[in-house]
Order: structure tokens, then sequence, then C-alpha cells
């Protein structure tokens, strides 16, 4: 792409650039991050089995549901003033403090739950939710910021993809961790990952292509002009009630609730159906965990790179596209827990099998509503992220918890049919209202009061056909 005189060359750099860089360096962070978010899914398994050490636990089912819904009690409150703040300051600073303090309590785990019981823990947990509020925010308004609507949905899937590459390592090895070593060394290793990461991030991380020391000129024009930001503008005040109000953004909401019901359920669930159901041991019980996340790693690749195809060869509008993805990633899923909830309970093959179509099938959302913030209104995408992820947040509190109740008996394939047919109600109906009522176009509160923005958004829905 090149645009014409009077205009900063904005040939597209070939090869590798410094957004690439920063969309790794995002990607392994939200990975971390998912690795202190999920790991206690696997060590739980062994700090209440007496078979896996000394340190054993007495804590009942539901006792361990308040456990692993603690983190949602925190995760919510900042998400709001995350986006605010990381649009007002750069995202990096708090990205930065967001894993470092998470990194920090996790390598703190194992002296609260050892001298302080399970109602520490839970303090611990709801403070790496507090701290964790601040990541996806960030993290839109970084994408927002480095990668250029043409490459949206695959950099964005690959920088999001990073939470199941997470999901999946922490899987795989806190199994053999605990077997072999100690449940304690799950939380030792995962928090000196997490500091190590902070360290390389402050010293080459950048939030934005305008501050960023390593970018050279051709790259940092060309991610400018796509984003219609050729000059440096002001900061735009956000128009919470017109944002509040919007349709199209209250739609957006529902589907986030949706995706993290369902995804958090089974983040949460899957390691104990497989011990308690299907009577795996913890070794096989972390591998069996990882394979879905796996999946969804595998085919979340392909589909982002099919949906900026689909809008740069217009072969489909950015609404209908979005559409298109978010149903597989949703109604697929529905379909596989139906499955799961009647595959035979002894039969670890078959649960698997589908375990791993729900979660590749999952991958879609990510070229779905997870992108929808930043197509509708990108200077704005942080805080919108914030608000969509905490109210989603909030109401997933109660996933867990409702399992708790319904598993009156964790053995029974009966009462954990009742917890996926949950999920696949909540699945179905959020997916209809934003196939009816969901629009991904931009917004014209996106602009603000700003001039020169809304004339660089004009350039840009010329030049990229942002609209179509």
């Amino acid at each position: 792409m090149h645009v014409g005189s009077g205009t900063p060359d904005v040939e597209k750099p070939k090869g590798l650039g410094v957004r690439h860089t920063q969309a790794v360096l995002m990607c392994l962070g939200l990975g971390l991050a998912y690795m202190m978010r999920v790991n206690i899914s696997i060590a739980i398994v062994a700090m209440v089995d007496a078979a896996y050490g000394d340190d054993v636990f007495k804590w009942n089912v539901k006792i361990q549901s308040v456990i692993l819904s603690s983190f949602s009690w925190g995760y919510f409150i900042l998400q709001i003033p995350a986006g605010e703040m990381a649009s007002r300051f750069g995202a990096k600073i708090l990205v930065c403090v967001s894993i470092g303090l998470n990194a920090f309590l996790t390598l703190l785990t194992p002296l609260f739950a050892i001298y302080g019981g399970w109602q520490v823990v839970c303090a611990c947990r709801f403070l790496q939710g507090l701290s964790q509020g601040f990541l996806f925010p960030c993290t839109h308004t970084l994408i927002g910021n480095w990668v250029p609507f043409e490459e949206r949905s695959r950099l964005g899937t690959l920088i999001y993809a990073g939470t199941q590459i997470g999901a999946t390592v922490t899987y795989i090895i806190s199994g053999y961790i605990a077997a072999y070593i100690n449940w304690q060394s799950i939380f030792y290793i995962c928090g000196a990952l997490g500091a190590t990461w902070v360290g390389i991030y402050v010293a080459i991380g950048s939030s934005s292509p305008r501050v960023s020391k390593y970018i050279n000129a051709k790259e940092r024009d060309y991610i400018l002009f796509s984003l219609g930001r050729t000059t440096e503008t002001e900061y735009i005040k956000t128009p919470w009630k017109t944002i509040l109000t919007s349709i199209p953004f209250l739609i957006l909401i529902a589907s986030h609730f949706g995706h993290t019901w369902g995804h958090w359920t089974l983040i949460t669930l899957i390691p104990s159906y497989f011990a308690m159901v299907s009577k795996v041991d913890i070794k096989q019980n972390g591998l069996l965990s990882a394979l879905p996340y796996l999946a969804i790693f595998v085919t979340s690749f392909p589909m982002g790179w099919l949906a900026d195809m689909c809008t740069e060869k217009n072969w489909t509008s950015i609404t209908v596209t979005r559409k298109i993805f978010n149903t597989i990633g949703y109604w697929g899923p529905a379909i596989m827990l139906i499955g799961l909830s009647y595959s035979p309970a002894g039969d670890v093959t078959v649960a698997v099998l589908f375990l791993c179509l729900a979660m590749a099938l999952n991958a879609g959302s990510y070229a779905g509503y997870m992108l929808v913030h930043i197509d509708m209104a990108p200077n704005f995408a942080g805080q919108m992220m914030g608000i969509t992820n905490s109210v989603a947040n909030f109401l997933a509190i109660f996933a867990p918890l409702a399992a708790g109740q319904l598993l009156i008996d964790e053995t029974s394939q009966s009462d954990w049919r009742k917890v996926f047919y949950m999920s696949v109600g909540i699945y179905f109906f959020t997916n209809l209202l934003f196939i009816i009522f969901g629009d991904c176009r931009r917004q014209s509160w996106n602009e603000g009061t700003d001039h020169e923005a809304i004339y660089n958004a004009s350039r840009l829905s010329q030049v990229v056909g942002l609209n179509n």
C-alpha cells in the first residue's frame, strides 16, 4: 500500500518488524498471567490429596469452589479505571505492575496456604485477580496502538492466544511437578517466570510506536497511518454516557459475558471433572486438561488469518465477519458440551475429544467479539474492554459457585451434565443477541470533538475500506 503525494510514505514494510516483537511480548505476557491464574486448578487436586505430600488440606468441594472463584472477586473491580488509565498514561507501566505483583503473590501462595489456611489463599487470589484487572484493557489499548487495521485479526489472535499457551503449559507441567517434586513448586516456577518477563518487557516493551526506541520511521508511519493517527492528537475525553447507551456496545457486553461464563467454567472445572468422573491420576489429569488448550492455540491462527482475508478481499463486511467467527466460537462449543455430557463416563478418550473440539471451535471468538471493541472505537478500546470484561467477570463469579451447588455428587455424570447445559444455554442466547443486534462498524462517537481525528478516520476509511 502506498498513498500519493502530500502524505508520508506508508508502504507496508517487508518482513517482520517491531510491531511483531511487541505482539509476541504481549502474547507471552498474557500466557504467564494465565499460568498464574489457572495453576491452582491443578495444584488444588494435589493439595487435598495426601498422596502428593505431607501438606494436605481438608477442603471439601464447596471450599475448593470458593477458592477457585476468589480470583474473579477482585478481577472485575479495576477493569474500568484500567482502560482509562492506559489511555491517559500508557499501558506499559500498568502491565508491568500487574504481572509483577502476580508473580510476587504466586511465589508466596504456598506459605499462605500452609500457615494461613484457605481464607488467606482466597485473599491472595483476590489480590491477584485485582491486579490482573489491568491486563485485558491494557492489551486492547496496546493492540489499538500497535496493530495496523489490515493485520488486526491475525496479530490480535496471536496476542490473545497467549492465554491458551499459558493454560496449556501449566496443565501439562503442573501434574508432573506435583507428582515428582511437590505442589509448592508449581507456584514457585510460575512466579519466577512471571518476574523474568517483567524484566524483559521493561527493557524492550513500549506503549505505542510513537515512544518506541527501536522502531524505524517507515514502520512507525505505516502503523500510524493505518490507524488514522498521522498527527499526534491530544487526549480525547471518554464519552462515557454515549458508550453506555450504545445498543451495539450493550450487546457486546452480553457477548463477552457469554464467552467468559463458558470459558471460565471449562478452565476451572476440567481438572476436577477428569479426577472425579474419569478417575485419572494427576499426571494424566494435567496432560489431558492441556489438550483442549493446545487445540484452541492451533486453530486460532488460521481463523485469525481467514478473518483478515474476509475483510481484506471484501468477501464480507467487518460486522458479518465478526458474527460468522463468533458463531463458530460459541455455538460450536455448545454442541460439543452437549456431546461431552452424554459421553461414557469411563471413556476418557471420548471426553477429551469433545473437549478438544469445543476449545478448538472456541478459537473463533478471538476473531469475533474479542476485537469488536477496537473495530467500534479504537480510541476507547481499553475503556470499552474494561467495561465489558468487568461486567462479564463479575457475573462469571457465579460460574464455579453455581457448579458447586449443582454438583451434589461430584462423581456423578448427571450432576456434571447440569453444569454443562447451563453453559450451553448461555453460549446460545448471548451469541443469538450478537447475531441479531451486533454492529461492528466504526462508531461516530469514537472521534470525540477532535477534527484532525475525524479527518484521519475519513482517510483511513478510503484507504482500507474500513466500513465495508
